[in-house]
């Protein structure tokens, strides 16, 4: 064992589990493309600013747990500790605003966040992406929560409980902060020490407490839905409306208000039975105001995010499918030292003709190769020796039932591919 290990909070994603993240980003990849969403990659690290001012100063992601270090040219650049706010730059800068809105697009990437590591939660995490840019409509809204709805659904989850709240807007939200800053200031000495000094600055974050004694003072706060305005009262029962039409399963909290600034209007989350108190496996809503906190111009948007990790944590829990986990198709094994060069040849010939072939490469007994094959769950054995060269054949083994054919090198990647298809099917 290396004297180095990974630092605490990531993790190592091996062959053993990496072909499941496989399996899950291809069906969110063809959800994606179902919803008229095409995909982009975005850096890992940004200027700090981005994450300051979009997602806000007062955020537990700022004040603590971002990835934050001076470059060589003395700028401040922070890894990603989430994709939204980078994907309303990328829109901003490439001048999406001109295109058909609106633009929808997904993204999937590793995040960083510096927190106590827990249960399907990482300092570098991985996280799929999804934002809709352009529209203020309440049925871009009803549209996200339904994609992620039905993403998970093509997963196989099924303990699934959508929760939904408003946050209300720039116009409304001042009346709902002083009545929650009346409030929270008759039973401050209840709070942390955290909420009470988010009492002056954002009462709101005090509703997204995960203390105890917080969470009981806040489970007799003042409701949003008395503050709302007419605009944010219509938004929302639109969405709720749309919801229902959808045939969606959803409740009210009006505590949810998300661990972000940006958000306006509708806010979301999707929890997992299966999963304990950490049980959200994705969350959003909508933005309208995040593209000007970057110094942009109006953009309304809405998404969601989803950790990779908790998907597929709630997959196996659940016992949902991953698909059929990938095996090798065939196993070169070479018979003595002549055949080794051979061998190798014809390993690329299958590979060429689209089958997965491999070999091996430390000059071992047929023995230990044959057991490097099954070792490998190879569907079958091209076997060479000195009496297949002298004749131009190869002895092909189907290594389930033992079966030996013995076939022309001019024609035996046909002949491989015509028996990979009866084993396949």
């Amino acid at each position: 064992m290396s004297e180095i290990s990974a630092p605490k909070g990531v993790r190592d994603i091996l062959p053993d589990e990496s072909w499941k993240w496989d399996y899950v980003f291809g069906v969110l990849r063809k959800t994606a493309a179902d919803f008229g969403f095409s995909e982009v990659h975005l850096p890992i690290f940004e200027h700090t600013e981005l994450f300051s001012r979009g997602i806000g100063d007062t955020t537990d992601v700022v004040e603590k747990e971002m990835y934050t270090f001076t470059d060589k040219g003395g700028r401040s650049i922070t890894l990603r500790p989430e994709a939204t706010a980078s994907m309303v730059r990328s829109y901003l800068e490439h001048r999406m605003g001109t295109l058909p809105q609106p633009v929808k697009m997904w993204c999937a990437g590793p995040m960083f966040r510096y927190e106590r590591p827990q249960k399907g939660r990482y300092r570098q995490f991985w996280q799929v992406d999804f934002e809709s840019l352009g529209s203020a409509s309440p049925y871009a809204d009803a549209e996200i929560i339904a994609l992620s709805l039905e993403a998970f659904r093509r997963l196989g989850l099924s303990r699934l409980e959508v929760v939904i709240n408003s946050v209300g807007c720039p116009a409304c939200r001042p009346d709902y902060r002083r009545r929650l800053t009346e409030y929270f200031s008759s039973r401050e000495g209840d709070l942390c020490e955290t909420c009470r000094d988010r009492m002056g600055r954002n009462p709101l974050r005090i509703l997204d407490c995960k203390k105890e004694s917080c969470r009981q003072v806040t489970e007799d706060a003042p409701s949003v839905y008395e503050s709302l305005c007419g605009e944010c009262r219509e938004h929302f029962d639109a969405v709720r409306s749309s919801l229902d039409g959808l045939g969606a399963v959803y409740r009210l909290d009006k505590r949810l208000v998300r661990g972000l600034d940006y958000y306006t209007k509708t806010a979301y989350e999707v929890l997992s039975g299966a999963l304990g108190s950490q049980n959200a496996v994705c969350g959003g809503g909508r933005y309208d105001n995040l593209a000007e906190a970057i110094g942009g111009p109006h953009v309304p948007g809405v998404g969601f995010a989803a950790g990779v990790d908790r998907i597929l944590m709630v997959m196996e829990q659940e016992g949902c499918s991953f698909g059929k986990e990938p095996r090798l198709d065939v196993f070169g094994v070479a018979l003595d030292f002549r055949s080794r060069a051979a061998i190798l040849s014809v390993v690329d010939l299958l590979r060429k003709n689209g089958i997965s072939a491999d070999m091996d490469f430390n000059d071992r007994s047929m023995k230990a190769q044959m057991k490097a094959a099954s070792a490998r769950n190879a569907r079958l054995a091209c076997i060479l020796g000195e009496d297949e060269l002298t004749r131009g054949t190869v002895a092909v083994k189907d290594l389930t039932t033992g079966e030996q054919k013995e076939i022309a090198g001019e024609g035996l990647a046909q002949a491989v591919k015509e028996m990979l298809s009866t084993l396949k099917g």
